[in-house]
């Protein structure tokens, strides 16, 4: 994989960061490894939150956007994701539900 010196961060006219730029190469090669789980979803579960919850916070979703997208209340979406560890059905649906696999789910 390249170096992290071969990113580009193309920001907007307030300067703040808008678009990153990857080698094809890597881009190519995370593709590859569809399972991957950034750095701040790790963290947020080493510190107690769940998969979900990690990962509804990491891609900046409300608990009714997601209850929404899956076609649920917010209040049953919710208690799904105080569930350490769903079925997999549930971590399927989730998952499409947040555009990541169902593997990137599971503790």
């Amino acid at each position: 994989m390249n170096a992290l010196t071969d990113i580009q961060i193309i920001n907007d006219s307030e300067g703040k960061p808008a678009f990153v730029v990857i080698p094809y190469a890597q881009y190519v090669a995370q593709k590859m490894e569809p399972d991957l789980i950034p750095h701040e979803v790790v963290s947020r579960i080493v510190d107690g939150a769940t998969p979900i919850r990690a990962w509804r916070e990491h891609l900046n979703l409300t608990q009714e956007e997601v209850a929404k997208r899956m076609g649920i209340s917010q209040p049953a979406f919710a208690q799904q994701e105080t569930v350490a560890n769903p079925r997999k059905a549930t971590r399927e649906k989730i998952a499409a539900a947040f555009g990541i696999t169902a593997n990137q789910l599971e503790l």
